[in-house]
């Protein structure tokens, strides 16, 4: 197993995500039996972070790996959960968590949820602990004054509770540079030691994760990484893409290219997965034993590939469009959405669509084709929003 150094600590390359653990029947309770092997292969072949949240496992995840690691000494791994912060709503005065199948749970602030995870873990502190998906449409919630979350998990670090404060994200790259300036207005980013977000060779281009990962490098944050083969969907590439990796490396798998990439950025300090079976997770931690990044050709026939799967609007956020649109659409950003979205419309864009002003969404443009002979890029700007109109309305 690779380790990085991280502050004290040494951590393996690869983390173990507690969100996809075997189960009895599909959407049924954690098969435990399975489950515990998964966690003792992993522990005794080097993996040494384990990561869970609240909701994982519909709430069971905490205790389950609480329970499978204390058989081990508690300073031989490192446990990291995270601040449900996308659970949360706040209306009058008055703090609840809901959602994911949960009953509504009113809370006084942050200290009732952070102390309940630090029981049902079984543990006295957390080694890593996570902001969970700083985004659109949580960033209210994180930065309100009056819950003062993040202020509470600091006092938490001072305290011992927390060794490493951090946290992940979902949102767009303006949305994470907006809280990182919150974070340095309050005095609080000295206090913040990494950022988990979601990247990959395809979300390099399609989430514009290239830009998260730059403007965290620019802050000298260590990136932790997340849905490193966007759950699972990069090792069951179809023909045309996989003919292409096979052209270059016939014997390697799919998700070998994908962890291969990670490894050739130079401040990813651990790469999470959420693996399901053993054979899963042998061949990640084979992976993970020697050290392999990509090359500069390789990266070339990995934008070869991303083309296969991805029809993607070339937009290059000139801007030449936005002056012109008498909506005053921010077109180079629903043009990156709509990237994302021809792929797959997944919950994140529909929450940052939602977080959009009013009259300010694709379904807003009016199709006047002004923008068009302006754009040096020669798209149809009017027939992308309108097709990511009827994608979003599915």
């Amino acid at each position: 197993m690779i380790y990085k150094k991280f502050k004290d600590k040494e951590l393996s390359w690869l983390g173990m995500g507690v969100m996809r653990m075997p189960t009895t029947e599909p959407g049924g309770p954690i098969d435990e039996e399975k489950a515990v092997k998964l966690i003792d292969h992993a522990y005794n072949n080097g993996v040494n972070y384990f990561d869970t949240s609240y909701f994982y496992h519909g709430g069971d995840s905490e205790r389950f790996i609480g329970k499978a690691l204390s058989r081990y000494p508690r300073d031989s791994w490192y446990l990291a959960d995270k601040m449900p912060g996308n659970m949360m709503t706040y209306a009058d005065g008055k703090l609840s968590l809901n959602g994911f199948g949960m009953d509504s749970w009113e809370i006084s602030g942050a200290a009732d949820v952070f102390d309940y995870q630090l029981n049902k873990c079984g543990v006295d502190y957390f080694d890593f602990y996570l902001l969970h998906n700083v985004s659109e449409t949580t960033y209210g919630i994180y930065t309100n004054e009056e819950l003062a979350i993040v202020d509470y998990l600091i006092d938490q670090k001072r305290a011992g509770r927390i060794k490493h404060l951090g946290f992940s994200a979902h949102g767009r790259a303006e949305t994470i540079e907006s809280f990182l300036k919150y974070l340095e207005s309050k005095g609080f980013l000295d206090y913040v030691e990494f950022f988990m977000i979601q990247l990959n060779y395809l979300d390099w281009t399609l989430q514009g994760a290239d830009r998260k990962y730059e403007l965290l490098t620019k802050y000298n944050m260590p990136v932790f990484v997340m849905e490193p083969t966007r759950g699972g969907k990069l090792c069951n590439l179809k023909d045309a893409a996989d003919n292409l990796l096979k052209s270059s490396r016939p014997s390697d798998s799919q998700a070998s290219w994908a962890f291969r990439y990670l490894q050739s950025l130079d401040n990813v300090a651990l790469v999470l997965s959420g693996m399901t079976t053993m054979e899963q997770l042998e061949e990640n931690i084979e992976i993970f034993d020697t050290k392999n990044p990509i090359t500069s050709e390789e990266k070339t026939l990995l934008d070869k590939v991303v083309e296969t799967i991805a029809e993607l609007a070339p937009c290059t956020a000139c801007r030449y469009c936005v002056d012109i649109c008498p909506k005053g659409l921010d077109i180079p950003l629903l043009l990156s959405m709509y990237n994302e979205a021809a792929y797959e419309v997944s919950w994140t864009i529909r929450s940052a669509i939602n977080a959009l002003d009013a009259n300010k969404t694709p379904a807003d443009c009016i199709t006047c084709g002004l923008c068009n002979p302006l754009c040096p890029q020669e798209i149809n700007i009017p027939s992308a929003l309108k097709k990511f109109d009827k994608l979003l309305a599915v």
